[in-house]
């Protein structure tokens, strides 16, 4: 069968991503297997080197002239560390970034297109300023720009708006709302109106819990977040929460975000809802971060106070996290997989950015089961 593709699709994994890069090679062969191409895996062999003094380089080892080439990165992974002056230092998020322009420039130019993809998006919560600040995500994706590459596709924009920067660059702003729903379906968390509520734990996040709400007929309430002006340890610590919404007492409860950064927000707003008398609490999100770790987090699971998180694993997941009872993966392989794919083939990405009907399928098939 002939190819129906541009140009061919090769990956650069960058060494923050190689695990999920390796999952998204394997369905790429799938999905190419059942159309009869069988070109074997699309990874490009690729090194990084971090010299003693910190510096360090990105090495292709074959040739991608001519190619539509995908550079997969995880700038949240802090699972890879190097050797600097004797010490052991983990990679942090701007030298990710680093390491995606040393793959560009390896590339030199020598590619058909070249494409980006960062799931957990470089600087995207210094998105806009107030006062003299940095605008870290705006210049981090002009640089992009100016550097060749056509595209960017990224998961849950911290603000969709930061594609305002590049307006003649694609910005591919997908979401992970199906996968997790499909991942609440397989552990039998009721979807009945009567017995559980989405919550959106503060303004910012209401869209989604609104969505969320509409595509499972669920009511929606709202946690207000009342701040400290003063800043303590880099945050603002909640002072106060407000809630707007329906009765809690006795319903389960689905809390709806982008991420989770130290996990001190969430369980804070936890007490809250149980003060309230809500029962098991579901939270889920697409990046779980746990940057104090996850100790607090396993001795609130012990007390009763979250039923489970749920995270995908489009950012880094320690073994420590993936071994906690409390903790569900939502994989994300096959839907990066069949976005490249499609990008690929010039196809629409249309229908992969509104999971309504995808979700409204996966519920009939649920409640068919149960009727059988």
């Amino acid at each position: 069968m002939s190819e129906n593709h541009l140009a061919k699709l090769r990956i650069i994994a960058l060494e923050s991503c190689r695990d999920l890069g390796a999952k998204v090679d394997r369905h790429l062969q799938e999905i190419r297997a059942a159309d009869g191409y069988d070109q074997g895996s699309f990874l490009v062999r690729a090194s990084s080197t971090r010299f003693a003094n910190g510096e360090g380089k990105v090495t292709l080892h074959e040739s991608v002239r001519g190619r539509d080439i995908y550079i997969l990165s995880d700038i949240g992974n802090y699972g890879c560390t190097y050797e600097i002056f004797g010490q052991t230092t983990r990679v942090g998020p701007d030298e990710h970034f680093q390491d995606i322009k040393r793959a560009i420039s390896a590339i030199a130019g020598n590619a058909w297109r070249t494409t980006v993809v960062m799931p957990l998006l470089y600087g995207s919560r210094q998105h806009k300023r107030k006062g003299r600040e940095s605008l870290d995500c705006a210049i981090a994706l002009q640089e992009l720009q100016r550097m060749g590459v056509i595209g960017v596709i990224t998961f849950d924009a911290h603000d969709p708006r930061i594609q305002n920067a590049i307006p003649l660059t694609g910005f591919e702003n997908l979401n992970a709302t199906f996968e997790i729903v499909e991942r609440l379906v397989h552990l039998g968390v009721s979807l009945d109106r009567s017995k559980t509520v989405v919550i959106s734990p503060d303004t910012g996040a209401m869209d989604r819990a609104i969505y969320y709400g509409d595509v499972l007929g669920l009511d929606v309430g709202l946690f207000y977040k009342q701040r400290s002006c003063e800043t303590a340890g880099g945050k603002n610590p909640i002072v106060q929460h407000h809630y707007m919404g329906p009765d809690l007492a006795g319903r389960g409860i689905l809390v709806v975000d982008d991420m989770i950064a130290s996990g001190d927000s969430v369980l804070s707003l936890a007490r809250e809802l149980k003060k309230w008398g809500a029962t098991d609490i579901y939270v889920c999100v697409t990046f779980a971060l746990f940057t104090e770790g996850v100790a607090h987090v396993q001795r609130a699971f012990e007390a009763g106070l979250i039923k489970s998180i749920l995270a995908t694993n489009l950012t880094y997941i320690p073994p420590t996290l993936g071994e906690c009872k409390w903790f569900e993966e939502v994989d994300m392989a096959t839907t990066l997989a069949s976005v490249i794919d499609r990008l690929n083939r010039a196809e629409s990405l249309s229908s992969m950015f509104d999971a309504t009907e995808k979700i409204h399928g996966l519920l009939k098939r649920r409640a068919g089961l149960r009727q059988e």
